[in-house]
């Protein structure tokens, strides 16, 4: 019983695993052809996924916690990069301006990225919800 429960949360951290490389590739590549889509995905598409990958990050770690508290745990996460992005001491502009840093750690504080966040979080939870209770995983 014990090997079955322990290839479930394996199985659950190579999905998790796959999904967060899949989101990343997504957001790339919706950053890299912006001109493909319209501004409004622009805008907010790449804050949703970031978020969605956040969830996924944190899942990762914390599988066996429930939905709801890796959801937050990731909604706070996202919050906590957006707003430090109020700070603007010289050494965190230096890596923000390399291309990991404007990644991770984004470059200017917009209050819309704080919603596009949450909506990432809601639709990652939905998706997320589904799929496992539809798969029994």
């Amino acid at each position: 019983m014990i090997y079955i429960k322990e290839n479930k949360v394996h199985f659950k951290r190579v999905l998790y695993s796959v999904v967060i490389v899949i989101t990343i590739a997504t957001g790339l590549f919706v950053r890299i052809k912006q001109a493909w889509f319209p501004n409004i995905v622009n805008l907010y598409l790449g804050d949703m996924l970031y978020a969605f990958m956040v969830y996924y990050i944190v899942s990762c770690i914390a599988i066996n916690k429930n939905l709801i508290l890796r959801s937050m745990i990731a909604l706070l996460f996202c919050y906590c990069i957006e707003i430090s992005q109020l700070y603007q001491a010289g050494w965190i502009n230096e890596i923000r301006q390399t291309i990991p840093g404007k990644l991770i750690l984004g470059s200017g504080f917009l209050w819309s990225d704080l919603l596009a966040c949450f909506l990432g979080i809601l639709a990652v939870v939905l998706v997320d919800n589904l799929w496992f209770s539809r798969h029994k995983i």
